[in-house]
């Protein structure tokens, strides 16, 4: 009864509505069965998929995690790489050889051995949907250089790269890598999205995934190989796992007060009122940064465009109070972002005094570049107002915050809102003067997909984003850590790298990524993974 008070107190009609309609569809437990009901935001409009080298929807992923076993395991305490399927592996000296030991007696979900052939086979198979994709799966960033693999014996297997990748052992943990039943890569790509022929070594079993409305996970008996992040490396402690697909906030999290669902999980982090609703409803919210690239603005530096100019991309970060940013959008308890990185990515360091809030140094930056301030407050040079053109979403009280700050030192921050045909060619246009955008994975790397030309999902991001001698300086320096098997060397590189990104005004961190997760009162051992996925193998239900 407290429950269901907390709820009507704070719930809309909207959310009380929906909640009446609440049915368990497939979810319904069997007598005795423990089932755990995930609300998550909803499926991929535009490309949904089940395909573990394919997705890159963080969603998907997460399931993804508990049907699907890695080589490797990543520590999501420590970043440490440590065993999975493989109990052991060696680099060669030149960092293009990995050889992988395989555990034995480790079957997939339909009982076929996973082997090094099968592990080689995945290889093979990944490569192959690179091209048949055109480089559009989202794998490809993780299996960079990989030329092939082969079978040295039955449980030993060589993965071979045409050039020194560090991040290749990091990715071989990761949900994009995970292991599957080498038949799959006789389907097509886009009949693997849909879960045909996907079959994983993982705890649990894909039942089925229906595209928009549900995913169904069911145990495996005899698994015994989890890796030693879980307490439990054992079978599953729930036997049947059913996520569905929930656009509406107020109603995911009202599902979860009223005990319709175990676990709300939205993509951005709860309102403050949806986050007191649930702690005083007496469940809980779990949080962690997603790991990788943060979210931050990257600056249009090509010819003819405000921030070009160093000073002035320096002066709109001194202008940005990224702590009250976090606080107003997120809740009281929301951290500032430190850094180019989330706080969760290996080599991460915190670069805070360089972010710090300096509306007055902004103010000097502007004044020796000639920038005046005007009778309506914005700065004006030869006639020309200092606006800076951002296109954005509809939907996010973010940006007008941003536009607030910006206008205390002079600074107009033009929000256009973009309609879907111009999202998808403002970028290759250069129609902008400031953008945002981020990636996730706990491995510094995964920046050079956003500022290596030669690699970038935007080639044109990437250009415009740096002048040639700084793009210059970003590949050098993401070389020294990539290149080489030494970890102090990566260290150093990646330390550097991070300095010189926020000292040349090339990322403009704006705010940390916060995972934030409702669980029921009734719900014990949650987790997230290294990639800050829902970890399931300690995962107990009242």
């Amino acid at each position: 009864m407290k429950r269901f008070a907390a709820l009507t107190a704070g719930l809309t009609a909207a959310g009380l509505l929906a909640l009446s309609g609440c049915g368990d569809g497939s979810g319904t437990a069997a007598a005795g069965q423990k089932t755990l009901k995930v609300s998550y935001w909803p499926d991929n409009p535009t490309f949904s998929c089940i395909d573990p080298f394919q997705v890159y929807w963080i969603e998907s992923r997460s399931i993804i995690r508990n049907f699907a076993d890695s080589l490797t395991d990543q520590d999501p305490k420590t970043g440490k790489i440590v065993p999975w399927l493989a109990e052991k592996w060696e680099i060669s000296p030149d960092g293009k050889t990995y050889t992988f030991h395989l555990r034995d007696g480790v079957t997939f979900a339909n009982g076929k051995k996973l082997d090094a052939q099968a592990v080689a086979d995945n290889a093979t198979g990944w490569i192959a949907t690179v091209k048949a994709t055109n480089g559009a799966a989202y794998g490809a960033s993780y299996i960079q250089g990989l030329t092939g693999a082969k079978v040295v014996d039955p449980r030993t297997v060589e993965f071979d790269l045409s050039a020194p990748n560090s991040s290749f052992l990091q990715a071989t943990s990761t949900t994009n890598l995970a292991i599957t039943d080498p038949a799959e890569f006789q389907l097509t790509p886009a009949e693997r999205c849909t879960g045909k022929g996907v079959v994983g070594s993982g705890l649990f079993a894909l039942d089925h995934y229906s595209a928009k409305v549900e995913t169904v996970l069911t145990k495996r008996a005899g698994y015994t190989w989890g890796s030693e992040t879980s307490a439990n490396r054992g079978e599953a402690k729930l036997d049947k796992v059913v996520f569905n697909y929930v656009a509406e906030d107020s109603v995911r999290t009202g599902n979860l007060v009223s005990g319709a669902t175990d676990i709300a999980w939205p993509r951005n982090p709860f309102s403050p009122q949806d986050e007191q609703l649930i702690t005083k409803s007496g469940d809980t919210v779990e949080s962690r940064s997603l790991p990788g690239v943060a979210y931050n603005l990257y600056a249009n530096t090509s010819a003819g465009h405000v921030l070009a100019d160093a000073a002035i991309r320096q002066a709109l970060s001194k202008a940005i109070d990224r702590k009250t940013y976090a606080t107003t959008i997120y809740g009281a308890d929301y951290p500032a972002v430190q850094g180019p990185f989330e706080t969760t990515t290996p080599y991460f360091r915190s670069l805070s005094d360089k972010l710090a809030y300096d509306p007055d140094g902004a103010k000097k930056l502007l004044d020796a570049a000639g920038w005046v301030a005007g009778a309506d407050g914005v700065r004006t040079k030869s006639g020309k107002k200092l606006i800076i053109d951002y296109p954005i979403t509809a939907g996010s009280a973010g940006p007008e915050l941003l536009q607030a700050q910006l206008k205390q030192v002079g600074i107009e921050l033009g929000l256009r809102t973009l309609t879907t045909a111009q999202q998808a060619t403002y970028l290759k246009e250069g129609s902008y003067d400031l953008t945002s955008t981020y990636f996730t994975r706990a491995d510094p790397g995964a920046l050079q997909f956003i500022l290596n030309p030669e690699v970038a999902n935007s080639k044109a991001l990437a250009i415009n984003a740096t002048t040639p001698d700084v793009t210059k300086r970003i590949q050098e320096l993401f070389a020294e850590a990539l290149q080489t098997t030494d970890e102090k060397r990566t260290e150093r590189a990646y330390a550097e790298l991070q300095d010189y990104l926020v000292d040349q005004g090339v990322t403009i961190p704006l705010f940390e990524r916060l995972q934030k997760v409702g669980v029921s009162a009734e719900v014990h051992g949650f987790a997230f993974t290294s990639e800050s996925f829902l970890k399931l193998n300690d995962v107990t239900k009242d």
